[in-house]
């Protein structure tokens, strides 16, 4: 199953602060909730792995993460990355490019494209389904990659940037991710229909 999500966030510190994390493997792992680089190969493979919890029980998942370019003067990145769950059935692979606009001297876009596909346990979930529970993932990671560039660019939002980060979770827990999209799903049928009548 495939889920192809796109995604773009403002935020408050200069182009240069955003490229400068988003160009730095660790820190954009760090804003991915579980998510951790275990060795870096050479200076565009790296290893890494993911935790995710579903209800009590914890995967994981490890995998292989590859720069596929990196252009400094568009301050835009691709990147390539799979890897598969240590104990089960399940895998994933990711097609991801993103990109920093300067909006004005302390204000910046941040964007990406991320094309994800999953095999196994976790493809049966279905396509709706997994696509809302990617939106959710690009959400958390978004919040964080913010708070991550506000806290690196000093100023008057970095103390309350750094101190969400801590606060992030260190996994990513698939049943609450599934009950938000089993609800925003149930709000969007009874929406459509209420707007019908």
């Amino acid at each position: 199953m495939q889920v192809k999500l796109e995604k773009t966030i403002e935020i408050g510190a200069p182009a240069a602060a955003a490229w400068k994390v988003i160009q730095d493997v660790d820190n954009v792992a760090a804003c991915m909730p579980g998510a951790e680089i275990t060795a870096r190969i050479d200076g565009t493979h790296y290893q890494g792995r993911v935790k995710v919890k579903v209800g009590p029980v914890v995967a994981n998942f490890k995998g292989q993460l590859e720069i596929l370019s990196m252009d400094a003067e568009k301050m835009a990145l691709k990147v390539r990355g799979k890897g598969s769950e240590e104990k089960g059935a399940s895998a994933a692979s990711l097609e991801l490019s993103a990109w920093v606009k300067p909006l004005s001297p302390d204000r910046c876009e941040v964007g990406g494209v991320q094309e994800l596909t999953l095999t196994g346990k976790l493809a049966s979930f279905g396509a709706r389904m997994m696509t809302q529970m990617a939106e959710q993932i690009a959400d958390r990671f978004a919040a964080n990659l913010s708070n991550h560039v506000l806290a690196a660019a000093g100023g008057a939002h970095a103390a309350a940037a750094a101190a969400e980060m801590r606060q992030q979770p260190r996994e990513f827990n698939v049943l609450a991710a599934l009950a938000r999209s089993l609800w925003n799903l149930i709000k969007s049928l009874f929406g459509a229909r209420s707007k019908q009548v």
